[in-house]
């Protein structure tokens, strides 16, 4: 049995109110520390990357590039968040109640602008190959930075009144010092549950689901010379492009609904004990890897990507009229 001297505490000169530390072995602590800060780093750089990409080069500034970056400033907020993570390692927050309850806010605000985001871009994509006539009129930059704002407001606006309760008392449901935990009521709960991942999940899988039947339907019909001739020619260029971004996106969509199911469906499910050891770990592993995972996707299916990156490292973008620059052939 573990004695009062071997146990190591958050605060030791908190004796009898603070929380004890996780004891693990040494070097795995080193190891997922080092693993953690790594990804985190990485996490933040490559989103940084495309912020810059997006908003400095004029020629990426079109209506589907705005709902990325609006997703990359997510992403990269989240990045941030888990260098925090590291200080879970042991089982201790040393930064105080009120940074606890900020964290969770700006966690919660993140992951439901991620989902609005990927809504966002799914209508964009719904119109881009179903509607393609009416998108350059429908779709435009004005109307995508609208849509980016509000989608930022309201996730501030919602949070807000989820985690109502936290915010007001920043540590209320602590039982020691050096614990960091939040409790949201039934409602609000099964609330954050719907609009933040039923809803959106189901509005994206439908809209793909629409624009997959399309997207086979037009290659079909190209390939046994339905279509006019002329109509082919002069579309063919703008399909091809569109049809490209499509795939990306749906690529970028398919590895965000694989990385946030584990842990909505477990929140789902209503199991809190679930949430506990290693299925903890997993599943907030894949929820904060998706921030991750969406610019390396750019890097390897967007050409624009790779070569503002070139520019970038390179410093080119400080060079005088570097905003102009030839960035992209496709979208």
């Amino acid at each position: 049995m573990e004695t009062l001297e071997e146990t190591e505490l958050c605060f030791p000169q908190l004796l009898n109110s603070s929380c004890v530390k996780t004891k693990r072995p040494h070097y795995e602590t080193l190891l997922t520390n080092i693993v953690v800060f790594s990804v985190s780093l990485l996490t933040v750089i490559l989103n940084l990357l495309v912020i810059i990409s997006i908003s400095h080069f004029k020629q990426l500034h079109t209506p589907t590039n705005l709902l990325l970056l609006s997703l990359a400033v997510s992403d990269f907020f989240m990045g941030l968040l888990m260098f925090f993570q590291i200080m879970f390692i042991d089982g201790c927050w040393y930064l105080g109640d009120l940074m606890c309850s900020l964290y969770q806010y700006i966690a919660y605000i993140n992951s439901s602008t991620s989902a609005g985001a990927m809504v966002l871009i799914s209508i964009d994509r719904y119109v881009a190959v179903c509607y393609p006539l009416l998108y350059s009129t429908e779709v435009t930059q004005t109307r995508a930075k609208i849509c980016v704002c509000l989608c930022w407001i309201c996730s501030v606006i919602f949070q807000s009144l989820v985690l109502m309760d936290v915010l007001q008392q920043p540590g209320r449901f602590n039982s020691c010092f050096g614990e960091c935990v939040f409790v949201i009521n039934y409602i609000a709960g099964v609330a954050d549950l719907i609009f933040t991942f039923i809803a959106p999940i189901t509005v994206i899988v439908v809209l793909y689901m629409r624009v997959f039947v399309v997207a086979v339907t037009q290659a079909r019909a190209m390939r046994s010379h339905i279509a006019a001739v002329s109509l082919q020619r002069s579309v063919k260029v703008t399909k091809k492009s569109e049809m490209k971004a499509t795939r990306t996106l749906g690529v970028v969509i398919v590895v965000f609904l694989i990385c946030l199911c584990p842990y909505y469906c477990v929140a789902l499910t209503g199991e809190d004990s679930l949430l506990n050891g290693s299925v903890a770990a997993v599943v907030s592993c894949l929820y904060y890897f998706n921030s991750c995972l969406n610019p390396m996707i750019y890097a390897f299916l967007y050409p624009w990507f790779r070569k503002s990156i070139n520019l970038i490292v390179t410093l080119k973008i400080l060079q005088p009229d570097s905003s102009g620059a030839n960035i992209c052939c496709l979208k």
